[in-house]
């Protein structure tokens, strides 16, 4: 309810704060770092279909994961904001020059919109303000990974990749907050069995 809004409200500023705290030359190198501890886990090495972001400035950068992957004989999809529907759809890139672009919200998306079916992903990455050591997620409020994550047909794991400075106790969460089955920061892997 209120108090919930309120406290994530709050929240999102101490984040916002942290995450820009973290200067680019730094940034990059503990992307690598999360990265490279991603790849080295089974639930890359066995994913051939993995859904990525194409990130914010702020957030964990995927441009070596997805060229990685690439290399590694992955089939790569990034998310396409539908903002009349509300959701998200998955769609397989090819490369990062010819078939990303900036969409007005200033997001990078897949330019070419043919949806992959979701029932094949089966790993897709996602970003968050913060996390906690339950798995629970707080995102940027348009509830678009969450709605992602709840669609029946998928049955991906779904994996956060963050900076270990955005893992949090506890964090409030509502009845539509969908949470992570495993989270992967510069620092160290975590997984979350079922609650």
């Amino acid at each position: 309810g209120e108090t919930c809004m309120n406290v994530k409200r709050e929240l999102r500023q101490r984040l916002r704060a942290v995450l820009a705290g973290i200067g680019p030359e730094q940034r990059h190198a503990r992307s690598i770092q999360a990265c490279r501890l991603l790849m080295e886990q089974l639930e890359y090495q066995r994913a051939e279909v993995i859904m990525v972001f194409l990130s914010l400035p702020s957030e964990v950068e995927t441009v070596g994961l997805v060229l990685q992957a690439w290399e590694d004989r992955k089939r790569v999809l990034a998310p396409q904001v539908s903002w009349d529907q509300r959701r998200m759809i998955p769609v397989e890139i090819q490369s990062l020059e010819q078939d990303v672009v900036q969409s007005v919200t200033g997001l990078l998306e897949p330019i070419k919109g043919v949806p992959f079916p979701v029932e094949y992903i089966d790993l897709v990455m996602v970003p968050g303000l913060a996390f906690d050591l339950l798995g629970n997620r707080l995102g940027r409020g348009r509830g678009f990974y969450d709605r992602f994550l709840a669609v029946p047909d998928l049955q991906a794991v779904s994996c956060g990749l963050a900076f270990e400075d955005q893992v949090v106790p506890t964090l409030p969460i509502g009845p539509e907050d969908m949470q992570v089955d495993m989270l992967v920061t510069d620092q160290k892997v975590r997984r979350f069995g079922p609650a």
